[in-house]
């Protein structure tokens, strides 16, 4: 049954990228390291390698938005409360020693992911916002549930597990603030399919990345 284009038409935009986005999204759970983890048979190794990776674009995106923090669109979506560039280094400090930053080697996959984002940012940064959704609503709604079996699957302590925590006394009330900045930043847009389609982009940026890390040669720990 197609969509119905009256309905569409009535969607915000975060709802425009989730419908754009929900077979990759499930895709994206079934490859590489991420479909490891959740069968059970992904190592510390692999997870620090995932994690360490990931930070190459969170890095970017987090530098990317403070540009433009000070604009009417893109404020909102600047928001320090979501970023997880810092967790994540806490993260691998705790599990895997300060010395990752040498040891743990940047994937070719990560680089272009961070391009991407990048590149996202030109031009007045309104594809930015396609990052935003992807990364942070993406934390936001299952990150509690990764942190959840990461704990159970490689017995991961707290102090290893910031990233899947938001430092706010309401979760709930964070995402629908930052559901609704990306909606409010979705209005008026020069080119709103090019956000959409930017949106399917990051997953499958982000299927590649999960997909080379399943694929390098990495000491089991």
């Amino acid at each position: 049954m197609g969509r119905d284009p009256s309905q569409y038409d009535s969607m915000g935009l975060a709802d425009r990228m989730r419908s754009r986005t929900q077979a990759l999204h499930a895709r994206a759970e079934q490859s590489g390291f991420l479909a490891m983890l959740v069968a059970g048979r992904a190592t510390r190794a692999q997870y620090v390698l995932y994690l360490a990776n990931l930070l190459t674009p969170y890095a970017v995106l987090e530098r990317e938005l403070q540009q433009y923090a000070d604009t009417p669109r893109l404020g909102a979506l600047a928001d320090a409360s979501v970023y997880r560039a810092a967790a994540i280094e806490s993260d691998l400090d705790a599990i895997a020693g300060i010395g990752w930053r040498v040891a743990v080697p940047v994937l070719a996959e990560a680089e272009r992911y961070a391009e991407r984002v990048s590149s996202a940012a030109r031009n007045g940064g309104e594809r930015l916002i396609a990052h935003a959704y992807t990364r942070y609503l993406g934390d936001l709604n299952g990150g509690r549930i990764l942190g959840q079996l990461l704990r159970r699957s490689l017995g991961l302590e707290e102090d290893s597990l910031s990233f899947y925590r938001f430092q706010v006394s309401d979760l709930d009330a964070l995402r629908a603030r930052y559901r609704a900045a990306i909606d409010a930043a979705g209005v008026s847009l020069t080119d709103e399919q090019a956000v959409v389609e930017e949106a399917a982009l990051a997953f499958e940026s982000n299927i590649d990345l999960s997909r080379a890390v399943a694929h390098a040669h990495v000491r089991h720990a």
